[in-house]
């Protein structure tokens, strides 16, 4: 692309990494800096052409399309925009795929107060890469396994199978109180709101959505349980809301947590929510293979296990 701050119309050719992008989507990525606002102004006025013709925000990008983008003017302002690259941790990558082992207080994009998130940074470290987008997300302090696309027809593919259920995520966390069963259940309907200061929260509430997750007792100590978490849903904070609901907070857990006990375990050593995404087994998008795909704990958390396993905190 050109430099979309000049004073002249450009005109691109819409190849794989854009085919099946909402128009609006496309010109909000490359067109960094201007406001939602001006994005459909410039799409209602016309001004906007997709094979010399008007299209309206919600009009899918076709391969081979021929888009005209007019002159936009935007202020500089390269150091609000700075992105430092960073790669991260890979556990798989090929042509479609990208798999990285996700830091704990990380957060996975741009947004609420953060300007820049993993896929900005690793968009920054790989400026050749054509495409590159998120698969799924994670919470800012989870870490563990996430899954980015490579190719658009990677993240369709993955997309349908986890509105299909045919993918597999599994996380581990540590929660305070004794687990009585070794395998449960859990399906409580989930509302998400906003607090009076804007922070995105969830609660249980019988007109929220259906949600369920498969609880397994992994150990035990006398004050805390380990519990492998299987999502059967994806709904926003569901592992954290379920667990809290039922009275087995995650221990760490700044946001439905027990925070008279997280004070305690941060003089303990515990400095950070412990859930953790371990696993994930899904078909590869292209090839159709069967991969599943692990992070291991991080020292932080196998290293308070480890205390648990010395002494009765």
């Amino acid at each position: 692309m050109n430099d979309l701050r000049k004073e002249s119309v450009t005109w691109t050719n819409i190849d794989e990494g854009s085919c099946d992008q909402r128009i609006d989507n496309f010109l909000c990525k490359h067109l960094k800096g201007v406001p939602k606002s001006h994005i459909y102004r410039i799409l209602r006025s016309g001004e906007v052409r997709v094979n010399k013709k008007r299209v309206d925000q919600t009009y899918r990008l076709q391969l081979g399309d021929h888009v005209r983008i007019p002159p936009v003017r935007v202020a500089e302002a390269q150091d609000r925009d700075y992105v430092p690259a960073l790669e991260f941790p890979i556990l798989y990558e090929d042509d479609a795929l990208l798999v990285i082992d996700k830091p704990s207080g990380v957060a996975v994009h741009g947004g609420s107060g953060v300007s820049f998130g993993i896929i900005e940074q690793l968009r920054s470290a790989r400026p050749q890469a054509k495409f590159l987008e998120l698969v799924h997300r994670l919470d800012r302090e989870t870490s563990g396994v996430l899954l980015l696309a490579k190719k658009r027809s990677a993240l369709v593919h993955l997309h349908e199978q986890m509105r299909d259920g045919k993918n597999d995520k599994r996380y581990l966390c540590l929660v305070l109180g004794k687990w009585q069963n070794v395998k449960q259940h859990v399906k409580l309907p989930l509302h998400k709101f906003n607090t009076q200061n804007g922070e995105k929260r969830v609660m249980v509430r019988e007109d929220g959505q259906t949600s369920h997750t498969i609880f397994t007792l992994q150990k035990s100590w006398p004050e805390f349980s380990l519990l492998e978490a299987q999502l059967k849903t994806g709904r926003t904070h569901q592992i954290r809301v379920h667990l809290a609901h039922l009275g087995f907070p995650i221990a760490g857990d700044d946001k439905y947590g027990d925070f008279s006990r997280n004070k305690e375990l941060i003089k303990q050593g515990l400095k950070r929510m412990f859930l953790h995404a371990h696993s994930i087994t899904f078909t590869h998008p292209l090839t159709a293979e069967a991969m599943q795909l692990s992070a291991p704990l991080p020292k932080e958390l196998q290293g308070f296990m480890d205390e648990l396993d010395g002494k009765t905190l």
